[in-house]
C-alpha cells in the first residue's frame, strides 16, 4: 500500500491550518487542525488532566477509608466519588492516553504523510472530550449510577456514551491508517510492534464501543420512563460495568504493552526474532474485547465442595470455558510477548546495550499491567471470597498505572518527532522508580485487604486494615507526585531550543528519518521498505557505501 499523498506546497510550508504570526490564528489551527500529531497532542493533553484528577480523587477515597465518619466528604457524594474513580481511571486516563500514542505516532511508523480520515480523528478527540465535560458536569449535579437528580443521571450516561462514540471515531481512523496507509514495501508483518498493538487496540475498541452505546441507549431509554426493564439508575453499572473493570480493560492497555516490544530493539541494538510469536501474543490480549462484546465478566468459579457428580463437572467445565478465554489468554499472551523480548534482549550476536528512559518506564508499566492480569484470575475464583471487595480495584488500579507508566515511557520516547525537544534523562529518571513505587503501594495493600475482606466503595471503619489504607494513600500520593512532575518536565522540555536531531535514540523505524520536529506531512520522501527495520537497513547501506568507497 502506498502514503496518502499531499501537495508539495504543504511538506515546504508546515501546518497550512495554524498562522504562526496570529496567536489567534494559532489557537484556532488547534482547534481545527488535521495533522495527527496535534490530534494525539490533545489526546496526551486530555489524558494528563483527567489523570491528575483521577488521582486525586484516588487520594480523596484513601483518606475517606482511614475512618468511616465523613472525614472528607459528605455522605452524599460518596456514590459519585466512586463513579467518578472508576469512569476516571478509565475514560479520562486510560483511553485518552494509550489514544494519544496511536494517533501521533502509528502515521509516522507506517512511513505515511498523514493519518486515514484526519476530521474523523479530530472529531472523535471533541467528541470524547465534550462526553467527558458532560460526564463530570453530571457527576457533580448528583448523577451517575446513585445519583438523586433525573436529569443528572441522564446527562450521565450521554456523556458517556458520547465519549464511546468518540474514542471508537478515532480508533477507526487509526485501524485504517494500518490497514491501508503504509509505505511501499511495508506489508502487514513489517509493521512495528506498537503499530501492530494498536491495531488489535483499534479493532477491540471498535468491537466493544458499539456494544456499549447499545446498551447505554436502553438504559437511558428505561430511566426516561419506567424504570423496570433495567433497574434505572441503579441498573447502569450492572449492565455496563464491565467496560469499566477486567477483563476489557485489558484490551485497551495492550498499546503500553507493544510499548515495551517496540523499545526494546532499540535499547538492544538488534532486530526483534520470531516476530510472528510477538504479533500472536499482542493478539492474544486482544481476545478479552470479546469479554465486552459478549458482555461477560466472569467474577464466580464455584469449586468447592469435595464430592461433585457429572453434573456438577459439566457445569464447572462449562464455567470454566469462557473464563480461560477471557482472562488466561490474555495472560498467555502477555507471557508470549516477555518471551520475544527477552529473546531480544539476550546477550551475544553483537548486541549493545542503551540505556532508556522510555524503556525502564514501559519496563515498569508492563509488569504492573502483568501483576493486575494474574490479581484478576484469583478475583474470580469463588473460594476466596474476593468479590465485592477492594481487590477488584486493586486490579484495576494496576492496570491503568502500569499503562500509565508505558504512557509516559511513549512521550519521553517521541517527544523529540512531537516538539523537537528531548526530557533530560537525570530528572525522568527518579520519576519512573517513584511512579513503579506509588503503583505498587496504592494497590498491593488493596489485595491483601481484599483477602481480608474490605468491602469494596469508600466508608469503612476497622482498626486491623487502617495501615493497608494508609499505605495505598501513600502510594497514590507518590502517583500524583509523579505525574506532576511529569508533566513539568513536559512543560520544561518545550521550551529547549536546543536540536535533538533526527534520530537521537539510533532507532530501527521510519518516524526517525523525518526531522525532529516531524513536519506537518510527515516525510517529503518515503524510502521504499525492504525489512521490517527500514531505519537500520539504511544506515547499514551507508555505512557499506562508506566503507567501499574507503
Amino acid at each position: 500500500m502506498t502514503t496518502i499523498e499531499s501537495s508539495p506546497e504543504a511538506v515546504a510550508t508546515g501546518d497550512l491550518d495554524v498562522d504562526a504570526g496570529d496567536a489567534v490564528g494559532a489557537v484556532t489551527g488547534i482547534f481545527t487542525s488535521t495533522d495527527h500529531k496535534v490530534t494525539g497532542r490533545l489526546y496526551l493533553a486530555g489524558g494528563l488532566l483527567g489523570l491528575i484528577a483521577t488521582v486525586t480523587i484516588n487520594v480523596l477515597i484513601a483518606i475517606e477509608r482511614l475512618d468511616g465518619t465523613d472525614v472528607v466528604l459528605d455522605v452524599e457524594v460518596l456514590p459519585q466519588i466512586i463513579d467518578a474513580q472508576y469512569v476516571g481511571l478509565v475514560f479520562a486516563t486510560l483511553l485518552p492516553l494509550v489514544m494519544a500514542a496511536c494517533v501521533y505516532a502509528v502515521p509516522l511508523q507506517l512511513g505515511a504523510r498523514s493519518i486515514a480520515f484526519p476530521r474523523l480523528a479530530s472529531s472523535g478527540f471533541w467528541m470524547w472530550f465534550g462526553g467527558l465535560v458532560l460526564t463530570t458536569i453530571a457527576l457533580i449535579g448528583n448523577g451517575g449510577s446513585l445519583g438523586g437528580d433525573a436529569d443528572a443521571v441522564d446527562l450521565f450516561i450521554a456523556g458517556m456514551g458520547l465519549m464511546a462514540v468518540g474514542i471508537t471515531a478515532t480508533a477507526g481512523a487509526v485501524a485504517t491508517s494500518i490497514l491501508t496507509t503504509r509505505a511501499p514495501g511495508m506489508t502487514m508483518r513489517r509493521i512495528p510492534p506498537f503499530s501492530w498493538s494498536a491495531l488489535v487496540f483499534s479493532l477491540g475498541v471498535i468491537l466493544v464501543m458499539p456494544v456499549l452505546v447499545g446498551t447505554l441507549a436502553y438504559l437511558f431509554l428505561d430511566h426516561r420512563n419506567a424504570r423496570t426493564g433495567f433497574g434505572g439508575n441503579e441498573g447502569i453499572f450492572v449492565w455496563v460495568g464491565w467496560i469499566v473493570t477486567q477483563p476489557v480493560t485489558f484490551l485497551f492497555a495492550i498499546p503500553a504493552v507493544g510499548m515495551l516490544a517496540e523499545l526494546t530493539p532499540v535499547v538492544f541494538g538488534r532486530r526483534t526474532p520470531v516476530r510472528g510469536i510477538l504479533f500472536s501474543g499482542l493478539a492474544l490480549i486482544g481476545v478479552a474485547a470479546l469479554a465486552g462484546v459478549t458482555q461477560q465478566n466472569i467474577q464466580n468459579l464455584p469449586w468447592a465442595g469435595s464430592q461433585l457428580n457429572v453434573d456438577d463437572l459439566e457445569t464447572k467445565v462449562r464455567d470454566l470455558v469462557p473464563f480461560l478465554l477471557f482472562n488466561a489468554l490474555p495472560v498467555l499472551g502477555m507471557l508470549l510477548v516477555l518471551l520475544v523480548v527477552l529473546q531480544t534482549a539476550r546477550p551475544g550476536d553483537g548486541s549493545r546495550f542503551k540505556f532508556s528512559p522510555a524503556a525502564l518506564f514501559a519496563f515498569f508499566g508492563f509488569g504492573m499491567i502483568l501483576v493486575g492480569m494474574l490479581g484478576n484470575m484469583l478475583h474470580a475464583a469463588d473460594d476466596l471470597g474476593l468479590q465485592g471487595t477492594v481487590f477488584e480495584e486493586a486490579t484495576l488500579v494496576y492496570v491503568v498505572y502500569g499503562a500509565v507508566l508505558a504512557a509516559m515511557g511513549a512521550t519521553i520516547h517521541w517527544a523529540p518527532k512531537l516538539w523537537g525537544a528531548k526530557i533530560d534523562t537525570g530528572k525522568v529518571l527518579p520519576l519512573a522508580l517513584l511512579g513503579l513505587t506509588g503503583t505498587i503501594l496504592a494497590a498491593f495493600p488493596m489485595y491483601i485487604a481484599g483477602f481480608l475482606d474490605q468491602p469494596a466503595g469508600v466508608s469503612y471503619v476497622d482498626d486491623d486494615l487502617a495501615i493497608w489504607n494508609i499505605i495505598a494513600l501513600v502510594g497514590h500520593a507518590f502517583m500524583s507526585l509523579t505525574v506532576l512532575g511529569f508533566v513539568g518536565l513536559l512543560l520544561l522540555s518545550t521550551r529547549h531550543d536546543e536540536a535533538v536531531g533526527d534520530d537521537p535514540w539510533d532507532a530501527q523505524t521510519l518516524e526517525w528519518a523525518t526531522t525532529s520536529p516531524a513536519p506537518r506531512d510527515n516525510f517529503v520522501d518515503v524510502p521504499v521498505v525492504h525489512s521490517a527495520e527500514p531505519l537500520l537497513d539504511l544506515k547499514t547501506a551507508s555505512t557499506s557505501n562508506d566503507g567501499s568507497n574507503a
